[in-house]
């Protein structure tokens, strides 16, 4: 397999990328048992396992139900080799010159493996105490104005700017990023959100809808950006169920939110409902917040959105299923999977030992020439001799 452009391209083949639960994981949604301590040592696990599993990068969440996504990245690079690190940006918290000084700094350390993923914020009272204090729209003005001053900065220009939101003089980097510049990740599906995209970004990501509507949005979106003679990317944000047999993926899906009670998700609802980000609107109302509808199209399951916020649908099925879904998403355009699971570290092998096998990938796990047990293989039986479809030829 080659290495992949940071950006990627469907032609090419796909880029996959797993998750680093920061905002913590377990073995069951809404609930304490199971839960497990997402400690630095334990997402030091999920990072080096998505590294030696082959996984194009991780995406690592923010806001303040979150540890700092800039702090986690930037311990997490040095214990990893080709891990790339896809890592937000919030315009409207900080100064595009700040942003721009921090992207170019973790981009060198990190030897060119930082992704940019910009979020503009959905729910007001994460805002307010933010001290942001603006409505959707006026959001996506600053948003515009700081890609505008962002942008600019990591290409190396000096940028004078007066807006509405943001002025600055003479604005410059005295060091510039490894890449020129990371590549811009962004989600939204409201107009205000497609016309930023169209203007600004590399990668428009959407969250797991059914294929038809994720058509609808691509459509949109690519529109936009060609009317200002622009070409964008896409990709897409899922979670996984993958188990050797269909029946056993199911069997899965139903245990996770099997101690889920109907006053938690009631409780969930009730705080997506004060949000104003029109894709979380989209993502609840395929469920509804009802347990007995969650298979919202063939294989596409919305329980994990009865109680968590953003993305909210699962993939599900066997192996074969699986990357059968995942290529109808990439026959719309999508070249970019940004993937998960619970336990998050459990399921990145079972991901990397059912589904990925099955895709054709921009990327892979090197392995050392030098090294004998090059895996995975299996564990050699009898103390004696390797499995023999595993086999590792020795030197």
């Amino acid at each position: 397999m080659t290495n992949a452009t940071p950006s990627g391209d469907a032609q090419n083949g796909l880029n996959v990328l797993w998750f680093i639960p920061t905002h913590g994981d377990g073995r069951y949604l809404g609930t304490t048992r199971g839960g497990r301590d997402t400690n630095f040592a334990y997402l030091s696990q999920v990072a080096q396992a998505a590294d030696s599993l082959g996984y194009f990068g991780v995406l690592l969440p923010t806001g303040r139900s979150c540890e700092d996504s800039w702090v986690v990245a930037s311990a997490l690079a040095p214990l990893t080799k080709q891990l790339r690190f896809l890592v937000a940006v919030r315009p409207g918290l900080s100064s595009p010159t700040l942003a721009a000084r921090m992207t170019a700094t973790l981009d060198r350390i990190s030897e060119g493996r930082l992704l940019i993923n910009v979020v503009t914020g959905g729910d007001p009272a994460e805002n307010a105490g933010d001290g942001i204090f603006l409505n959707h729209d006026e959001r996506y003005e600053v948003t515009r104005e700081f890609l505008t001053v962002y942008r600019a900065l990591l290409a190396g220009e000096r940028v004078n700017f007066s807006g509405k939101h943001i002025k600055l003089e003479d604005g410059h980097l005295l060091f510039t990023p490894r890449q020129a510049p990371p590549p811009l990740f962004f989600g939204g599906s409201s107009p205000a959100a497609n016309d930023v995209a169209a203007e600004h970004v590399d990668k428009y990501l959407t969250w797991g809808e059914p294929p038809e509507a994720v058509a609808a949005k691509l459509k949109e979106v690519r529109a936009a950006a060609a009317a200002r003679g622009r070409s964008i990317s896409f990709g897409i944000r899922l979670h996984i169920i993958a188990r050797e047999t269909n029946e056993a993926a199911w069997a899965a899906a139903d245990r996770l939110i099997s101690h889920l009670s109907d006053d938690t998700i009631a409780a969930a609802q009730k705080v997506f409902s004060r949000l104003d980000s029109v894709g979380q609107a989209r993502m609840a109302a395929l469920h509804g917040g009802r347990r007995d509808k969650l298979e919202v199209s063939p294989n596409l399951w919305a329980g994990v959105g009865l109680v968590r916020g953003g993305a909210g649908t699962a993939l599900v099925g066997d192996g074969e299923t699986v990357a059968a879904r995942i290529q109808e998403y990439a026959d719309l355009g999508i070249d970019t999977f940004i993937l998960s699971g619970y336990p998050h570290l459990e399921e990145a092998y079972r991901v990397a030992e059912l589904v990925l096998p099955r895709l054709r990938l921009n990327h892979g796990v090197r392995k050392s020439e030098l090294s004998v047990n090059t895996g995975p293989f299996g564990e050699t039986i009898a103390n004696d001799y390797r499995p023999a479809s595993r086999a590792v030829a020795q030197s």
